[in-house]
């Protein structure tokens, strides 16, 4: 089992900033990916970001090319989100994702808010 535990999002507004942390613990060896997904009210939860924990790999959502960055931190198992230039449409609950062998697990989830 993998738990995760989210923080950093909040109320912010467009232009701003933010960085989203997600930690990993219990059985961290062999997680292949790790990326942020997230779901705004109505809408399906989508990709936005993932890295490979091996090579650092990235991949990212075309509607966040250029603002956010996703990085990874192996040595605290921690996956980072940074997110600049924020829109409103950026608006949603951002959950952490890791995939370890044939396993997916999923964090609890963490509010953003972009204001116009």
């Amino acid at each position: 089992q993998v738990q995760l535990v989210e923080s950093g999002g909040g109320l912010v507004q467009a232009g701003g900033s933010l960085r989203l942390s997600c930690a990993a613990s219990g059985s961290t060896f062999s997680i292949n990916v790790m990326a942020w997904y997230r779901q705004a009210p109505g809408k399906q939860r989508e990709l936005v970001a993932s890295i490979t924990r091996n090579d650092g790999r990235t991949n990212y959502a075309d509607s966040v090319k250029g603002r956010f960055t996703i990085s990874r931190d192996n040595a605290n198992n921690t996956v980072y989100l940074q997110m600049d230039s924020l829109k409103p449409e950026d608006t949603a609950v951002y959950y952490c994702n890791v995939k370890r062998m044939f396993l997916t697990y999923w964090g609890q989830g963490t509010q953003v808010t972009v204001s116009s």
